[in-house]
């Protein structure tokens, strides 16, 4: 099938492995979307011709329309351009690559207009699984993870028959830069030692995420909506060299896991074919250049973030999205230069401490509990 695919946040590191295999195997892009990167975005958008591009902030969109003026692509703005290229009918499969919470409203619209959602936005899964999942199931809509754990364990149990033969799921972790360290030697850790990732290249945010590891954490809650798993039944490894991407237990014991080298190519890839596979442009895993293959214990006093997550995962409501929330506007004060990495799961604990998580009823139970959460971890004291 030559599948007709909508990037969200195609300038990104997803987004920009996206195209790579979107040129590889021969499909189409019929939307692109990013937040302020004109320049690259309309590289994007000559070079594959989409229908639509859209740029998030309004300023830059009015730049892209003027840089594409000779061009048929037409041009949108805002979060309803977003919303816009996820629902687009032209396309039959959407990449959700954007980062945080904004990736919620698009993926919702995508649901509902049917489409196959390729996801690499965590973040919709954290703050409002109960919902997205219940959408997914009543509109007929496929949601495929495309992050490397997740789609490890999507393979991984492509031969079980029902859930009922799943003992745990067991997510690896790399453990990020820091692993190993204590709590006392993470004072002081600077944004440059933060963003050092040890084997993947990935976006400042979710680098971030992945040395605090609430990157894991998040994961955990996305892989207790997408396979329907109760928080006892899901387990964390941390697995420095990442060969082995994630694996399955099951109840007579075996143990079915997913390797390969470090590309994100693959999994993205696998969204768009599934069920299928096809000659693509991720790197081969040679065994013999492996070397040993080590694992360990996370641990949730040095890395907080972690303990967090579990924590939420457990309460369960809207306790997703205060820790997202909180999260997102800690690691963008990091970001910045205005608070310490360790500051981090303290403004998050703090925001956890004082909005209180409620069942989900609505969308607007998320957004409110996404919007205190931000303001509780920016306050100061």
């Amino acid at each position: 099938m030559r599948r007709n695919i909508s990037i969200l946040g195609s300038t990104g590191s997803i987004g920009r492995q996206s195209l790579e295999v979107i040129a590889a195997c021969g499909m189409d892009a019929a939307a692109l979307t990013a937040n302020t990167d004109v320049r690259r975005m309309e590289e994007q958008a000559r070079h594959f011709r989409p229908k639509l591009a859209v740029m998030m902030d309004e300023g830059a969109a009015a730049d892209l329309r003027v840089r594409l003026a000779d061009t048929p692509v037409r041009v949108a703005g805002g979060p309803e351009g977003l919303v816009e290229a996820a629902s687009l009918p032209e396309a039959d499969t959407v990449i959700t690559a954007v980062v945080g919470m904004v990736g919620l409203r698009p993926t919702l619209a995508a649901i509902r207009a049917g489409k196959r959602i390729a996801l690499a936005n965590k973040e919709t899964l954290v703050c409002g699984g109960e919902l997205v999942m219940a959408e997914a199931e009543r509109c007929g809509a496929e949601i495929i993870p495309v992050d490397s754990e997740h789609s490890a364990l999507f393979q991984s149990l492509q031969g079980c028959r029902g859930r009922g033969e799943v003992k745990r799921l067991i997510l690896t972790a790399s453990g990020g830069p820091f692993y190993g360290r204590t709590a006392g030697e993470l004072e002081g850790v600077t944004l440059e030692q933060a963003l050092k990732h040890p084997n993947w290249s990935m976006g400042a945010k979710i680098t971030v995420d992945s040395a605090t590891l609430m990157n894991k954490g998040l994961e955990f809650i996305e892989a207790m909506h997408l396979y329907r798993m109760p928080p006892e039944k899901i387990s964390i490894v941390v697995h420095r060299e990442s060969i082995i991407h994630s694996l399955v237990e099951y109840c007579d014991n075996a143990v079915i896991a997913q390797l390969g080298a470090a590309d994100m190519r693959l999994p993205i890839q696998y969204a768009l074919t599934w069920p299928d596979r096809t000659p693509g442009p991720a790197k081969p895993l040679d065994l013999l250049a492996c070397g040993a293959l080590t694992f360990g214990r996370p641990d949730p006093e040095a890395f907080p973030c972690l303990a967090l997550a579990l924590e939420a995962a457990r309460t369960g409501g809207t306790a997703g999205a205060v820790l997202n929330g909180a999260n997102e506007a800690a690691v963008d004060l990091f970001l910045r230069g205005k608070t310490g990495f360790t500051d981090i799961p303290r403004r998050v604990a703090r925001a956890m401490e004082r909005v209180r998580a409620v069942p989900i009823r609505s969308l607007e139970d998320i957004l409110q509990a996404d919007r205190q959460a931000r303001e509780s971890a920016l306050a100061e004291g």
